[in-house]
């Protein structure tokens, strides 16, 4: 199964993580070595142009979303119930 994440980015759901509010960033530290580590390594992708919303973990990448993380976690979690 895929998961839409905005723009033209679908991923496979196998490969989903954690999808996070992007209020995280601000509120944690550790979040902030962490995403500040993937952009070191070149892992971080901001989908579209509009404000991000959402970060989307997966195995290999972080994903800035245009979606909200409510409406992100309802499409895993409907898939997951399928």
């Amino acid at each position: 199964m895929y998961i839409h994440l905005g723009g033209e980015k679908i991923i496979r759901t196998s490969q989903l993580v954690a999808i996070f509010d992007i209020s995280i960033e601000q509120s944690s530290k550790l979040s902030r070595q962490f995403v500040a580590q993937a952009r070191k390594n070149r892992e971080v992708e901001t989908i579209g142009e509009e404000e991000p919303k959402s970060i989307v973990v997966t195995e290999e990448r972080v994903y800035y979303s245009p979606i909200s993380s409510s409406t992100l976690k309802k499409r895993a979690h409907h898939l997951v119930d399928l």
